[in-house]
Order: structure tokens, then C-alpha cells, then sequence
């Protein structure tokens, strides 16, 4: 028989609250082997992610990636690793911090932000339930995405839901799918670009767009993913105003032997790079906070792959992280999602609680 979670010291003059829910997709808890074993194994095991007949899957993950991965990633964390501990948290941390602060003022409803990671720590089952004590019944979910792809952001509607079906009290639901042509969105990647230029003293030969990958099946088998990357990359490109000859979108972090969505990233750096390019700009538009794939993979693998077959000079655009056009825009975006909801919370004034609470009790309710 199952149990559903319930809230048995209910008060009828709660103050109900909008949850919002960040999801970033996680990162280990030290940079350590032991930690990266047991978060690839959380990660690589989600069927959305690795899409393959669970038992055959399982024999590859435990009996050979398990074993060899977790030494070269753990190596790689630690290039990386801060004070704070992992950038992907660490900055994530501080955009929702930055968030609530901003959503907290002059709204006239309450509004909790939550962060979560769909793999790791926090995990999203905490962190919904942090919310739910803080009295949530409407959640906004962002996943922190701006590409929809079923390897990401469905996940995190997988996992949402599977944490929700053990509540008896489901609250209200609103689930941000994708922003990759949010016109705040563009303006802010145009904007760090434009910002970065002046810095490095002008425009380089090409500027790359580097996406993470995603098996080509996948996207063949109807995932819109790669159709979302090529409009970001062109919107972008449009609001730089650049030319077909001076950028180029690419596809990042490929596993394994099939072939993913093309150009690969790392081969099109070293193509250019024998090439004798003079300047490369990478930037990272799928990334909304900097992490191992784009702090070591992009801004030191790729760097020294250019390099050493002849490239110039190569540098890296910064994720928008916590920046404040960053904030700016995530508030919007999530303003625009709860429209209607603030007519709930305008119902829901201390008058308005204490008269609910009264009725109740009269009806024999404790609180």
C-alpha cells in the first residue's frame, strides 16, 4: 500500500507561498574518485541520458566505465575546484540567492526560491521539501536549460514528478520547457560577447558557439534539441551582427563511439588551428553557469588542442553565471511564468488566514 507524504499539523492560517524551483544538472561533492563514482553512476544511469536496454547498460556502466572514468574526471574536477568547492554550485548558489532577493521585492505574493541539482546535491527531492515546508502551493519549475533536450530538461520533469506522486497535497504546477530565444536571453549573450571584445581589444577571426553534444539518434528520433541550438546561434549572431564567415556552431562533449550532432567542437579548434587562425572566441551558450565541461574541457583542453596544431590566440567567453543581466533575465522569464498567480496570493492576507482559521476551528480542527 503506498503512503503519500501528508502534513498531519496543518495551520489553517499558513501563509501559503510560490515555490520556484532552479535545477541545475549536478556535480560531484569533492574532487575525488570515490565522489565522481558515485555521482557518474547517478548521471549515467538515468534511461533519459543513456538511452539502451537497462541490463546490457548496466554490465557497460559497472563493469567498465565505473572502473575507468572516475580517476580522469576526478583529475579534471580538480583543475577547477575553488575555495567554494564546485563552480557549477558555487555560482548556481549565488543566482538563486540573487534571485530571491530580487523576486522577494515589491511582489505581492511570497515567493521561495529553491536550488536543486538533477543529479547529486541538493537533490531535488530535498529541496521540494524545503519548499513545502515554507508553506508552497504553486511550484515553478526552471530548469536551468535554455535548449530543451529530452537528456536534460525532461529529466528534471521525470524526477519532479516522481518526488510529487509521494505527496497528498499536490501543489499548483507550471514547468519552464526552454528560452533559447528569449530576446533577454540573446541580449544577455550579446552582450558578454560585445563586453569581452572590448576587453581582449576587438574581434577575432571566428567566433565559435559550442554546444554540449547529443547522440545524432537522438535527434533523430525527434528531440528538438539541435533545432533550438541553431536558433540560438543564429539570433545571436544576428544581434552581433556577423556574417556567415565569422562564426560557427559547434557540438561539445561526445562520448562514445557513435556519432553525435556535428561539427564536433575539438576537431573543428584543431582544423582551424592548422589552419594558423589568428584568434578564436568560444562561447558557450547552452551552459547558463560555468562547469567542468566548459571551465576545463573548453577553456584548457580546447585551448591547448588549437594551440598546439598552430592556432593564435584563444579565449574564452564566460558563461552569463550570476551576472546581473543574467538575474535580469531569469526574473523575467520567471514573472512572465507565474502571471495569475498573484491574484491567489492577493486572497491570501492575515485577515483573510485568521478568518479561515476560525471557521476551521469551529469545525473541531486543532490549528
Amino acid at each position: 500500500m503506498t503512503r503519500y507524504i501528508g502534513t498531519t499539523d496543518f495551520r489553517h492560517d499558513q501563509d501559503d507561498c510560490t515555490g520556484v524551483l532552479l535545477v541545475n544538472l549536478g556535480t560531484t561533492e569533492a574532487p575525488t574518485k570515490p565522489a565522481v563514482r558515485r555521482y557518474l553512476a547517478e548521471f549515467l544511469w538515468d534511461p533519459r541520458v543513456i538511452e539502451m536496454p537497462r541490463p546490457l547498460w548496466w554490465m557497460i556502466l559497472h563493469g567498465i566505465i565505473l572502473r575507468l572514468r572516475p580517476g580522469k574526471v576526478a583529475h579534471a574536477y580538480q583543475s577547477i575546484w575553488t575555495e567554494a568547492g564546485s563552480p557549477l554550485l558555487a555560482i548556481s548558489q549565488r543566482l538563486a540567492d540573487g534571485l530571491q532577493r530580487q523576486l522577494s521585492a515589491g511582489v505581492s505574493q511570497r515567493i521561495e526560491v529553491a536550488l536543486a541539482m538533477r543529479y547529486g546535491q541538493p537533490s531535488i527531492g530535498g529541496a521540494l521539501q524545503t519548499l513545502r515546508e515554507r508553506g508552497m502551493r504553486r511550484l515553478l519549475v526552471l530548469p536551468m536549460y535554455p535548449q530543451y533536450s529530452a537528456t536534460t530538461t525532461a529529466s528534471v520533469f521525470d524526477d519532479v514528478a516522481r518526488v510529487l506522486r509521494g505527496w497528498r497535497w499536490v501543489p499548483e504546477l507550471r514547468f519552464i520547457q526552454h528560452y533559447h530565444d528569449h530576446p533577454k536571453y540573446i541580449e544577455a549573450l550579446a552582450a558578454s560577447v560585445r563586453a569581452h571584445r572590448e576587453q581582449q581589444g576587438g574581434a577575432p577571426d571566428r567566433l565559435l558557439m559550442s554546444f554540449h553534444g547529443i547522440p545524432k539518434r537522438y535527434f533523430l528520433a525527434g528531440d528538438p534539441y539541435f533545432c533550438e541550438c541553431q536558433k540560438t546561434g543564429r539570433l545571436l549572431a544576428e544581434a552581433l551582427g556577423l556574417d556567415e564567415e565569422q562564426w560557427l556552431l559547434s557540438f561539445q562533449s561526445r562520448v562514445g563511439r557513435e556519432e553525435w550532432l556535428k561539427p564536433y567542437t575539438d576537431k573543428t579548434l584543431a582544423e582551424w588551428g592548422k589552419h594558423k587562425m589568428g584568434r578564436v572566441d568560444v562561447i558557450c551558450p547552452g551552459f547558463s553557469v560555468d562547469c567542468l565541461e566548459t571551465l576545463e574541457e573548453i577553456a584548457q583542453q580546447d585551448r591547448e588542442l588549437f594551440q598546439s596544431r598552430g592556432g593564435g590566440e584563444y579565449t574564452y567567453i564566460p558563461a552569463l553565471n550570476d551576472s546581473s543581466a543574467h538575474l535580469d533575465l531569469l526574473v523575467d522569464l520567471l514573472s512572465e511564468h507565474m502571471q495569475g498567480w498573484e491574484q491567489s496570493a492577493q486572497t491570501d492576507s492575515v485577515e483573510h488566514r485568521q478568518a479561515t482559521q476560525r471557521r476551521a476551528q469551529a469545525m473541531g480542527a486543532k490549528h
